[in-house]
Parts: structure tokens; sequence; C-alpha cells
């Protein structure tokens, strides 16, 4: 039998690279980091430049810090079919970063991304952000809060922090309905504090500022969202879903929503049928020629 022949891949088709520990900014004197999943032209062939649309990914953590294993490799199959992914890290709130610093955070890296869009084969005209969990709470606030002083820090001031499109997979929506929802859970009371500071007075305020739920403003511009979650979640309430899907259908804004049939809180959450819906989604927005 005559020894086989395939051919080369001289472009890098379908290759993908792992960009560790990008530091993208420093706070309170701790730096902080991302992880990004880029072809192997962006670092093989400097001098080969195509602009990729790009997905911000929050990895759901309580507000602390995340697992970054286990959702990273879920999302090769994006940056393979043409995306820059940024999985990005923020403070922790166990470690005395209270609320807003999550969301600052996740602002600042977009801005860092748009800064830097040539390094990265990054098209600043297409930024999704798409988070879980806590990860998703986040994400929420992004998209109904682009270019808010309020979370504005003082890094890549002359970008913009606004995104065309928003991925909330099983999100606390209403902070204060998640609290009394895990009520019994271990160190509930523990991370309240980490975020919301020792004057109990001042939670529900805090909460309520928290809260994508809240933060729908009537003659307001917003990207398209999709929203996913289980209706068996142990730890954010389903019906939270259904409300903020209610609050942005009132003001007329593009949303989609999913109910995941029997699913509880991430674990069986995810499914091939999960993952075509939000690329489907994404494309439609950030691939309109696709």
């Amino acid at each position: 039998m005559p020894i086989h022949e395939l051919p080369n891949n001289p472009t890098f088709a379908n290759q993908v690279q792992l960009l560790e520990n990008v530091t993208y900014a420093a706070a309170d004197g701790e730096p902080l980091k991302m992880d990004l999943l880029v072809p192997w032209t962006t670092t093989m062939m400097p001098d080969h430049h195509e602009k990729r649309p790009l997905i911000v990914f929050v990895q759901g953590s309580s507000w602390t810090r995340p697992d970054m294993g286990r959702q990273i490799p879920q999302l090769v199959s994006f940056a393979r079919d043409g995306y820059i992914v940024a999985t990005v890290r923020h403070r922790s709130a166990a470690d005395g970063h209270p609320f807003p610093a999550f969301l600052e955070d996740v602002k600042t890296a977009i801005r860092y991304l748009r800064v830097n869009a040539r390094q990265y084969d990054i098209d600043p005209q297409r930024v999704a952000v798409w988070g879980t969990s806590s990860g998703a709470n986040a994400a929420l606030l992004v998209g109904l809060t682009p270019d808010d002083p309020r979370y504005r820090t003082d890094d890549f001031l002359n970008e913009s922090d606004r995104v065309n499109a928003v991925v909330s997979c099983f999100a606390p929506t209403d902070v204060k309905d998640t609290f009394e929802y895990t009520a019994k859970a271990p160190g509930s009371d523990l991370l309240q504090y980490c975020l919301f500071g020792t004057n109990k007075d001042k939670w529900d305020d805090k909460k309520k500022a928290m809260s994508p739920l809240y933060q729908v403003k009537a003659d307001k511009e917003y990207p398209p969202f999709l929203l996913l979650h289980g209706d068996n979640d142990k730890k954010v309430p389903y019906d939270e879903m259904e409300s903020m899907y209610t609050a942005l259908q009132k003001q007329g804004v593009d949303v989609d929503a999913y109910r995941v049939k029997n699913a509880d809180h991430e674990r069986d959450f995810w499914s091939p049928q999960v993952y075509s819906t939000i690329h489907d989604f994404l494309d439609k927005i950030e691939k309109p020629d696709k």
C-alpha cells in the first residue's frame, strides 16, 4: 500500500491559540487579567490582519474568582468560526472589592480590547458580551449601562464600553430575590457583606443598582439580548429570566429568551443545542453576511 498524502495548511485555517494571562489593567494594586482565543495568524502572520468580531466572555464565580478551565474549551468552536474570544477575570468581592468593582473591570476590559484591536485582529465595531451566572449579571449590566460614568475608570478613556449584543445564561437579574432564594446556602450572608458592605441599611439600594431588571429604562437604545435559563435552577430562580424578558419587551428591545427544560444551574444546562442557539444569535448580529 502506498504512502498516503495530505495537503498542508499554509493559511493556518481553523488553528486556534490561547493567549494566557494578558494584563488589561491594574486596580487596587493588583493586575487584571484575561485569556484570549485567537487564530494562529494573529501571532504567526503579524502582517496579515483580518478584522474579526469579538466575544467578551465573563465566567460565573459568585462575583469572586472563576474556574477558567471549565468554559474556555467550550469556546474554541467560536474561535474556529472566526471570532476572537476574550475571557475576562475581574476583582473578587471576597478579596475586599465590593460592587461595582466587577462591573468596572469588565467595562475596562472592553475598552482595552478596543484600544488594542489591531494587535488582536478585532473589529471594534462588532463586540458582544456573554456571561454565565454572576458573569451574566455583569454582561447584562454592561449592555444596559453603556459608557455610564458611574462605572468608568480612568483607563482608556477615549474608548467606549458599548456592545452590540448581550448573551445571558442563568443570570441573577433581581439580586435581592436571588439572595432570598439562596438564603440558607453556606456563605450567603458573608458574600452579601463582601458585595454590599457592613451597613445593612444600604444593602437594598446597592442590590437594586446591581440588578439588571431595574436598569431597563424608557427611551434608551439597547443592543439585542439573548436570555437562557434552566427551569430547575437551584441557585437563581428561573422566573427572574421571565421578568427580565418582560421588562425588555415592554421597552421595545430586541430580545429572545429560552427556557432550558429541567436544567439546573450550570451542570446539565449546557448542550449542543444551547451552544448552537447562542452561536446563531451572535452570527445574526456580528456576521450578518454569513
